[in-house]
């Protein structure tokens, strides 16, 4: 029960300043998003405590219906492994920090329960996909973290750059969301099932299973494979997708610290790691993931070394880090991965952060040639 409060906690929180905000004020808005976050963090770090140390089993929460449509059942779960555990820890830690960090960087701005609503809902909807049970509450996680980056990026939305960045970012991920959509069809096809305690015991079952097409077998586990990382390549910003990153930079400082450190942009290697059972039995999709993921991880450092902006070399860094990241999932490294993942949300975070307090003290300069 205290984990599923955790979970809906910044729900709340986004509701209250996003509804009420203009009535109850700047600073109240501000303090119950951000006090709700905090709880959020300590049920995070509660439940990693218990199953650290206290040996908690694997255990999923129904909370409530979801989809009911004749045999098609999906319930909203609260599934806690090890995996989920370690996400609510980065995801919660460093948003409340975030919330914290937006109260001094955002004094001087009209809209404050506006931003910290926006934040909250973020929060949110990654929450939502990392303790998902089942692909459909994944996918609406998915969706929800890309409308939530949507509007922060976009919101200073009177600054016509901020308007294009946040309109690219949604389209290129729209891109990338459709191949994850035909990936889930695939996997519904496949196995009659999106629960994932359902769907990993039959995977032995299904690894010499072929589709015959344009003359050609394929195997029908890679192709769900591939279909889904194409999802992961957008959210994650990898090579071909990797467009909408350094733009996203027009938004306020804070959402870019959230975004690429601790949300948006490490869902696709959580993804690819909570899937991890499917790629096992899929090495044509790891060869591919592992190949891009090494051609993101050269090709985003490379361009980073030629950046002026301060928040766009940071930018093409996290693209260039989480290339590493998938290129050792696709190796079959996935503690490595989620290892990097975690060490890297933390670090990044506190980059974007520090390079807030640059910005501010520079006067919004962000060109590093001009920074002495």
């Amino acid at each position: 029960m205290l984990v599923t409060l955790g979970v809906f906690a910044p729900l709340l929180g986004a509701a209250i300043a996003g509804f009420f905000g203009r009535r109850i004020g700047n600073i109240p808005s501000q303090a119950v998003t951000t006090g709700l976050l905090f709880f959020s963090c300590f049920v995070a770090w509660t439940v990693f405590g218990q199953w650290t140390w206290g040996h908690l089993e694997p255990f999923p929460v129904t909370v409530a219906p979801f989809i009911h449509v004749g045999d098609f059942v999906s319930n909203w779960s609260v599934r806690v492994d090890a995996l989920s555990a370690t996400m609510l820890i980065v995801v919660t830690t460093v948003s409340s920090l975030v919330h914290l960090y937006s109260w001094g960087y955002m004094a001087e701005d009209d809209s404050r329960p506006r931003f910290f609503a926006y934040l909250s809902l973020f929060t949110f909807a990654m929450l939502a996909l990392v303790t998902a049970a089942d692909f459909m509450q994944l996918f609406f996680g998915w969706e929800g973290v890309g409308l939530a980056s949507y509007l922060l990026i976009g919101f200073w939305y009177k600054k016509p750059t901020a308007s294009a960045a946040a309109i690219k970012a949604f389209v290129v991920n729209r891109v990338g969301d459709f191949g994850f959509a035909l990936g889930i069809f695939t996997v519904f096809w496949m196995f009659g099932t999106i629960q994932f305690a359902e769907l990993f015991p039959q995977l032995p079952r299904m690894a010499g299973h072929t589709w015959e097409f344009l003359g050609r077998d394929w195997s029908a586990l890679d192709l769900a494979g591939f279909l889904l990382f194409i999802g992961a390549m957008g959210k994650s910003a990898q090579f071909f997708l990797h467009t909408w990153l350094p733009d996203a930079m027009e938004g306020p400082t804070p959402v870019s610290a959230l975004i690429h450190a601790a949300t948006m942009v490490t869902a696709g290697v959580y993804m690819v790691c909570l899937l991890s059972p499917i790629y096992e039995y899929a090495p044509g999709a790891s060869q591919i993931i592992a190949i891009i993921g090494a051609v993101t991880a050269l090709f985003a450092a490379t361009v980073g070394l030629t950046q002026n902006d301060i928040k766009r070399v940071i930018a093409y860094s996290t693209c260039s880090q989480l290339g590493y990241m998938f290129f050792a999932a696709g190796v079959g490294a996935y503690q490595a991965a989620m290892f990097h993942l975690f060490t890297h949300a933390f670090f990044k975070a506190l980059l974007f952060l520090g390079a807030g307090s640059v910005i501010h003290g520079m006067h919004h300069e962000q060109d590093m040639r001009k920074m002495g």
